[in-house]
């Protein structure tokens, strides 16, 4: 089954930038996964079980890499063209 999910990460540190920057890198460089990155958020395709291990992966990341941080995620069952 194919998932799209939309991630936005909010890192509650005064240097935000690199953390997300971290993140985002880390999905873009990841193989059998369409990654698409505006202002607001990161939306996801591919997969349903490599796109939520992926995510998973991340959240851990990010969550060992800082203090405190706030993850959104919407799921959505299909593919979209992003």
């Amino acid at each position: 089954m194919k998932i799209t999910v939309e991630m936005s990460l909010y890192p509650l540190e005064t240097e935000y930038l690199p953390i997300i920057k971290a993140t985002v890198d880390r999905l873009n460089a990841e193989e059998g996964v369409t990654v698409k990155t505006n202002a607001m958020s990161t939306q996801i395709t591919g997969d349903f079980e490599k796109v939520t291990n992926l995510i998973n992966k991340e959240i851990k990341s990010a969550f060992e890499a800082t203090g405190k941080a706030v993850f959104v995620c919407k799921y959505l069952n299909g593919e979209l063209n992003i």
